[in-house]
């Protein structure tokens, strides 16, 4: 049994079943024994591995994505360039690498980090050096001119599942069971927006996640802005489990060794979308992975690198890319300020 675990039992023994957003939320964030909060989770020798870490291209043309859209801004001097859930630093890295084409788009930038793992926010520093800011939230970047890179953040934001089984609504929670932590179903009313369906249905709510891009697209609503938000999911809303627990690169059920696993899933574009436009943002695409990364030149960057580094940038670049990788899973979904012109590659959507 892990330290958190048996928190987690003794909270529900006090307080009764807990609900999953709760328990994902304490999963990855407890300030001692939360997932992110105790390791390095990236990384072959970690549990996953994310886009950054497969090569430097994916950085790359997200640094040239942000410079032509400061350029689209009107070139501030000054602007803020922020990542929330940077990782350990790498597409940041490499992104003002990249940008370094576009004079005056580095010395612009202020770079600030919405980071809550003192593991990760060390090793940030280490690769980007003191001339960064951290924050815990968005809402402690200072205001003004911004542009916000947000790659597999929503997915790790907690949600709430609930089931309607032949017209009736129940909400999943975590409890107690005889061989240790279960989930099981505690009745609600008013919540699943569904018409009566004989078959079970499973939805998911990501409310935390909508008010985080409501507050993005404030953000870019009262000053110039844009942001760029990929993670894997689904551009339509539909009914489905997509909650998961991935540790040492292997699928494990999602109470198994709580505070030891990542847990994530899958983020529902349309949702994102609707919470943009609500908040008063441009919203284009989604588009896939792919898509963008083949209209922001990854072919020709591949065979660049690959000319010093033989077959490894073209392996890097079908994995990130490919349709039967990454590049079909994943979706990019930019949103920007009302009056700025639709960003490139999504006029092509």
């Amino acid at each position: 049994m892990t330290p958190l675990e048996k928190l987690l039992r003794q909270m529900i023994e006090q307080e009764g079943p807990m609900r999953l957003d709760r328990y994902m939320g304490l999963c990855l964030g407890h300030p001692q024994y939360g997932y992110y909060m105790t390791r390095d989770p990236f990384g072959e020798t970690g549990d996953f591995v994310t886009a950054p870490e497969i090569s430097q291209m994916f950085g790359e043309l997200i640094g040239i994505w942000c410079a032509t859209q400061w350029q689209a801004m009107g070139s501030p001097k000054k602007f803020n360039l922020i990542e929330l859930g940077p990782g350990r630093g790498t597409l940041m890295a490499d992104a003002l690498r990249a940008g370094k084409v576009m004079p005056g788009f580095v010395p612009a930038a202020h770079v600030h980090l919405v980071e809550t793992s003192p593991v990760l926010r060390r090793m940030q520093k280490e690769r980007l050096g003191a001339a960064v800011a951290w924050h815990d939230s968005l809402a402690e970047v200072p205001a003004g001119a911004a542009i916000i890179i947000a790659n597999e953040f929503f997915d790790a934001i907690p949600i709430r599942q609930f089931e309607w089984r032949q017209g009736h609504c129940f909400e999943r929670c975590v409890g107690l069971g005889e061989g240790g932590l279960t989930i099981g179903l505690a009745p609600v009313k008013d919540i699943c927006a569904i018409e009566a369906a004989e078959e079970t249905l499973v939805i998911e709510e990501a409310g935390a996640r909508n008010a985080i891009a409501a507050e993005i697209a404030a953000r870019i609503n009262t000053a110039p802005g844009a942001a760029l938000i990929i993670d894997y999911g689904h551009v339509r809303s539909a009914p489905g489990d997509t909650l998961q627990a991935v540790r040492q690169h292997r699928f494990v059920d999602v109470l198994d060794r709580p505070g030891e696993a990542d847990l994530t899933a899958h983020v529902d574009f349309e949702a994102l979308s609707r919470a943009l436009s609500a908040g008063g943002a441009s919203v284009h695409g989604p588009i896939t992975q792919g898509e963008f990364l083949r209209a922001m030149g990854i072919a020709e960057r591949a065979r660049a690198l690959g000319a010093r580094s033989g077959a490894a940038a073209e392996e890097a670049r079908e994995r990130l890319a490919g349709e039967a990788q990454m590049g079909n899973l994943f979706k990019v979904l930019a949103a920007t300020s009302q009056d700025l012109a639709v960003p490139y590659p999504f006029v092509q959507a």
